[in-house]
């Protein structure tokens, strides 16, 4: 079977755009929140993108509050979209790439809002989510590369 045409790949594509999407929303969250408070780090971009912005030596806390939420979701959906590949390839079911890659974007876009807004516990409760969905597929894919090896 052709993995690359399979519902469950099909799925996964979709989930795994998605999550690209998310990623560079974030990061263009951050460029809004620089561009607003007229700072720049690097003193090429001061006399030309940023024309005007003060140049500063650290971001401000509301620019780095949203480059740290882009920099933990990119920790963290990466390995999921590398174990959930690997998970496809060996077979993972339409229902599994459902379940887990629906849960997980979920908890990565709540998380991505209450980090950039400092929401506690509920950062914390979804990052742990999304944890518990990478920590999932990994055992389905140990489970089904023993079944096959």
């Amino acid at each position: 079977m052709d993995l690359f045409h399979t519902p469950a790949f099909a799925l996964y594509a979709l989930f795994a755009a998605g999550l690209c999407l998310l990623l560079i929303l974030i990061d263009s969250v951050g460029g809004g929140v620089r561009a607003g408070t007229k700072t720049t780090l690097n003193a090429e971009d001061a006399g030309t993108v940023s024309k005007g912005a003060a140049l500063v030596a650290e971001d401000p806390e509301r620019v780095a509050r949203v480059m740290r939420a882009h920099r933990n979701a990119l920790a963290n959906v990466v390995p999921f979209l590398v174990v959930t590949f690997l998970f496809v390839a060996l077979g993972a079911s339409r229902q599994w790439v459902l379940g887990l890659c629906s849960v997980f974007t979920a908890a990565r876009v709540v998380h991505a809002l209450v980090y950039i807004k400092g929401l506690q516990p509920w950062r914390t409760i979804a990052f742990a989510v999304g944890q518990i969905c990478t920590g999932i597929a990994l055992v389905q894919v140990v489970r089904a590369a023993l079944a096959i090896g």
